[in-house]
């Protein structure tokens, strides 16, 4: 089993900026990646970023150039550094880890995100 706990949601005026962070415990494997998805109110779940163990990363093309995903191997964690953000980014964010020799994959309790004036 792999435990999320994700932090640094909130409210943020438009051009604003936001970290979150998402801390991974339990059974962790390599290789593996870690990542942000974003759901809106009405809308499916969506891709923001993903890194994995090697630090490859991958966006969401309405987030490149504002978004920024890193991760710190010896303490598990993934982190979310967001930059100018808009009204669009508004949705909860949620923590996603998996194994990548594996099919199971692992989702935090997901993180508030407001952008607005």
């Amino acid at each position: 089993q792999v435990q999320l706990a994700e932090s640094g949601g909130g409210l943020v005026q438009p051009g604003g900026s936001l970290r979150l962070s998402c801390a991974a415990s339990g059974r962790i494997f390599s290789p593996n990646a870690m990542g942000w998805y974003r759901q809106a109110p009405g809308k499916q779940r969506e891709l923001v970023a993903t890194i994995t163990s090697d630090s490859s990363t991958n966006y969401a093309d309405s987030v490149k150039g504002r978004f920024t995903i890193s991760r710190d191997n010896a303490k598990n964690t993934v982190y979310l550094q967001m930059n100018s953000l808009k009204p669009d980014d508004t949705a909860v964010y949620y923590c996603n880890y998996v194994y990548l020799l594996a099919t199971r994959d692992y989702w935090g309790q997901g993180t508030q995100v407001t952008v607005s004036s």
